[in-house]
């Protein structure tokens, strides 16, 4: 087999690779174009015939290595067998006026060899090869097929793929070179065989996220950059929603042409106006779809066949069978689609000023980008960003999110031109982990900030396990902000007041603050506010006392916080915070000023001072109690907050985002002594037996742990009372000592159930110990696990949760049987980096007690980092890895040792979250 030719998004809603019959997934071409890929069958092979008897003559040849038309006919009959777990074909697929894909593409591989590691999937190499049709070059089709092939091949096991190619066909060597996975090529006269080594890595991940970014960008263009509009659904009353989106955009001076749609209506608020989509004089680039939600899938359709390329759907109310067909006549017509049950969209872009929302006001034209899920919240804050002076460069309403996401708008961001501060409401996620890597790639030159919604979700209370319960929602989003340098506020205002400081102040370079008021109490409260947001306020060294008081009123003080008395002149004010912001003993200036009756009789504004300042090196910003609104820029400048606590947290959220710009993001360190198929093998042998899931026993949780090199104390399994005797003559330590813990499936927190005895010493000990257990457990208990006493350390806790949208958390905090009780844990999504996995250890407020606290001895960090590395492995290695409950784990100078152990199984498909995929609603 050989290849042929070609090259060429978070959008997608729990799609799993393509591996099942029947599952067709959506994604974009590099010209944003909108295709499906899906298994091919037998019902294909007139279209696989079609598509290689069109082929140009040279394109056949370098196909097939002949002309010959015979070849074209095997290739379409291998494509029609019964399918054969050994051989996978895909087809792409593209829509059309008449609504019915047709195919475009064909990407095949069977397997050369077929290896068994035990757990069902098999391994080795399989042959590929490649077809586009002739119309379709250049275009992204054969890249994208060979993503979703590789990403089928690796569930299904298959490490490389291997190719013959002509030496001669460019184009396809180029799609492999292109690609991004491991290639090697060798040359045997006319031909090249080449060898594509299937495993992910920070290369592939990277050439997958730039080749999705431009598709997206590409298809977003009709939607935010759109030369024609129409609007359909403007009702003649004055009150109706898609009358005032089109006021908004015939008032707000939309660059390009406007049209309505109306059944009876020639014109509208003075727009021209036809009875259907049909009749317009040209096609729109965006419809805007103001009809209630029972009629929209049918005028979607109607778009569709018109050529519409966008939707803007405002309505609301959907079930489940309108939303399902909503999406189908997006995907078929290859439209993208902003809402439904949303505020609408705007670009200030001069060349383009859209207001296609019904807002009160026109969105001001400015630098930030803003997506939210809630209509109220959009408007909250297109106000707040109007009256701080700082504005938009583009808005969107995602609303119901069905289609357009907040990962496409930062990619639009990202390259516009104009977005300098990207703001976020997003209430759900459809692809985390896509988000993840393209919020982490776009804070890297913007700030991104979100309000983090939804943190009073009840969450898992239930839940059975320490992991289980701690891995909440909001431990889940926290990590995932936290690791992708995302600045999550608890609220609009906090979000508002962050925002103002970070568009117009530089970033600070650390966390030492000075304080400057011209009131004592105030500066103290002042001071108070920035420690409690984990700021420093150090006192200032002598030298640097001395030149404040040189340029202060005679009776200042300036120990930090700086009190200049309420005498303080601007000019006094200004020679004092230019001498504090030109010095290295501090990172930011606070000045928190109130008005006094000595300014008043002097004419004195000690604003101007502020606004005067020449102090570019820090960030200057300023508390004004008397001020009416939380934050205002003064002069577009300098932020002002009504309470010092809001400008602490925003200073706050500024030093963090500098501390995370001057960090490198890490790497997933290379472990060794893992035994990823022995571990594989053991997870189907028991899903196997146990289709629904559940706990491990003893002896299968000591061999998953062995499998990942996860220390364990040594153990016995006793079944009797006299084997419990031998395994404590065995183990019993230095001390003598052995301790015995029942156990039964099901059972999860042995201190609670009083199902476990400590300290243990000689035989008599044992068989007391074993006749109180089957006394009190009888038949329920199916043995006992013996294990030396352990020795002294600090007892922590580490776990992994699968979350059903976010993928695997990795836990970590203080262990024992208080764990739940303090909650001292915290969380970061798998697969750790170093610097993650660091973090993870320095979070819980219980880090000291592993650094040497009170002059007790340090425990071995890397040993725990090692540990946290190894879970995050297991989990993304064994998507069937439900939970992971390691508490309490040992850790002292000489290593770590886990103590008690439980692993849940459930049945899960592996998924592949940075395949390029449209979403769908769930």
């Amino acid at each position: 087999m050989t290849g042929l030719q070609d090259h060429g998004q978070d959008r997608f809603h729990d799609q799993g690779p393509m591996t099942t019959p029947g599952a067709p997934v959506h994604a974009l071409l590099a010209d944003g174009t909108t295709v499906r890929i899906r298994r091919a069958g037998p019902q294909d092979r007139a279209a696989v015939l079609r598509l290689y008897e069109t082929m140009s003559p040279e394109h056949l040849r370098l196909r097939f290595f002949s002309l010959s038309r015979a070849s074209a006919r095997q290739a379409a009959d291998r494509v029609a067998r019964t399918e054969r777990p050994e051989y996978l074909a895909l087809v792409c697929e593209r829509g059309g006026a008449d609504a019915e894909f047709g195919l475009i593409g064909l990407a095949e591989y069977e397997r050369t060899e077929h290896a068994d590691d035990g757990s069902g999937a098999g391994t080795g190499a399989a042959e590929i090869s490649l077809a586009v049709d002739d119309h379709w070059h250049h275009k992204g089709v054969g890249t994208l097929l060979l993503e979703h092939l590789a990403g089928a091949a690796r569930a299904a096991g298959v490490t490389e793929f291997v190719a013959d190619a002509l030496a001669e066909n460019h184009e396809m060597l180029k799609v492999f070179a292109d690609l991004g996975l491991r290639t090697k090529r060798s040359f045997d006269g006319p031909e090249v065989h080449c060898t594509v080594q299937l495993a992910q890595d920070e290369d592939y991940l990277t050439a997958v996220e730039a080749r999705g970014r431009v598709a997206d960008v590409a298809s977003l263009a009709p939607l935010l950059h759109p030369g024609t509009v129409a609007v359909i659904g403007v009702g003649r009353r004055p009150g109706s929603v898609g009358r005032a989106i089109l006021h908004n955009l015939r008032t707000g001076g939309f660059a390009g042409r406007l049209f309505a749609v109306h059944p009876r209506a020639v014109n509208l608020c003075g727009v021209p106006a036809r009875a259907s989509v049909a009749e317009l004089p040209r096609v729109p680039d965006l419809a805007v779809l103001a009809v209630p939600a029972d009629a929209v899938p049918g005028v979607a359709e109607e778009c569709g066949r018109a050529g519409v390329r966008a939707l803007l759907v405002v309505s609301a109310g959907f079930g489940a069978e309108d939303a399902a067909r909503l999406v189908d006549v997006c995907r078929r017509f290859g439209m993208r689609l902003a809402g439904p049950n949303c505020l609408g969209l705007a670009n200030t872009a001069p060349d383009v000023r859209l207001d296609a929302t019904f807002a009160a006001r026109h969105p001001g034209p400015g630098t930030a980008g803003v997506a939210v899920q809630s209509g109220g919240v959009g408007i909250a804050l297109l106000d707040g960003l109007a009256r701080l002076g700082i504005g938009v460069s583009s808005f969107v309403s995602l609303g119901d999110k069905y289609d357009v996401s907040g990962n496409d708008l930062l990619q639009w961001w990202e390259g516009d031109g104009r977005t300098d501060l990207a703001l976020l409401h997003l209430e759900s996620f459809g692809n985390p982990r896509a988000f993840s890597r393209t919020a982490r790639r776009v804070a890297r030159a913007m700030p991104v900030l979100t309000v983090d919604a939804g943190r009073s979700e009840p969450g898992r209370r239930a839940a059975a396990s320490h992991t289980a319960a701690a891995a909440t929602p909001t431990m889940t989003r926290q990590a995932l902000f936290t690791q992708a340098g995302v600045t999550a506020t608890r609220t609009i205002g906090e979000l508002l007041d962050t925002a103002a400081l970070l568009h117009a102040q530089p970033l600070p370079k650390g966390r030492r603050v000075a304080v400057v008021s011209n009131a004592g109490g105030i500066g103290v409260l002042a001071a108070d506010a920035c420690a409690e947001a984990g700021l420093a306020v150090p006192p200032l060294a002598p030298e640097l006392v001395d030149r404040l008081l040189d340029v202060l009123p005679a009776d200042a003080r300036a120990y930090n916080p700086v009190d200049a008395t309420a005498a303080v002149e601007e000019r006094q004010l200004r020679d004092c915070v230019e001498v504090l912001a030109a010095h290295g003993a501090v990172d930011a200036v606070l000045v928190a000023l109130v008005p006094t009756a000595v300014a008043a009789a002097t004419g004195t504004d000690l604003t101007r001072a502020l606004t005067a300042t020449r102090a570019p090196q820090r960030p200057l910003l300023t508390v004004l109690p008397a001020q009416a609104a939380r934050v205002e820029l003064l002069d577009a400048a300098v932020p002002a907050y009504a309470d010092a606590q809001d400008a602490a947290r925003a200073l706050a959220h500024a030093v963090t985002r500098a501390e995370w710009l001057t960090q490198e993001p890490g790497d997933v360190p290379e472990l060794k002594g893992v035994e990823t198929a022995a571990a594989r093998a053991l997870v189907a042998s028991y899903l196997a037996g146990h289709p629904d899931g559940g706990w491990l026993d003893p002896r299968d949780t000591a061999a998953l742990l062995a499998a990942y090199g996860i220390p364990q104390l040594p153990w016995a399994w006793a079944r009797d009372e006299d084997e419990a005797v031998v395994a404590a003559e065995r183990l019993a330590g230095p001390s003598g000592l052995v301790v015995m813990k029942a156990h039964w499936p099901g059972l999860l927190h042995k201190s609670e159930q009083r199902a476990l005895h400590l300290d243990l010493r000689g035989s008599s000990q044992v068989r007391a110990a074993h006749r109180d257990l089957t006394t009190r457990f009888g038949d329920l208990m199916t043995g006992v696990v013996v294990q030396p006493l352990a020795e002294r350390g600090t007892e922590l806790f580490a776990g992994v949760a699968q979350d059903e949208v976010f993928g695997p958390l990795v836990v970590f905090g203080l262990g024992g049987t208080a764990t739940d009780l303090l909650a001292d844990r915290a969380g970061r999504l798998a697969p750790l980096t170093d610097r993650a996995a660091h973090e993870l250890l320095t979070a819980p407020r219980c880090a000291p007690l592993l650094f040497g606290y009170a002059g007790r001895p340090a425990a071995d960090l890397a040993a725990l980092e090692q540990l946290l590395h190894r879970l995050s492995r297991m989990a993304c290695e064994l998507p069937q890895l439900a939970e992971a409950d390691l508490n309490p784990v040992l850790a002292g100078p000489g290593g770590i040792t886990t103590l008690d152990v439980r692993v849940r199984l459930a049945p899960r498909r592996a998924h592949d979250p940075y395949l390029r995929r449209l979403r769908r609603p769930a």
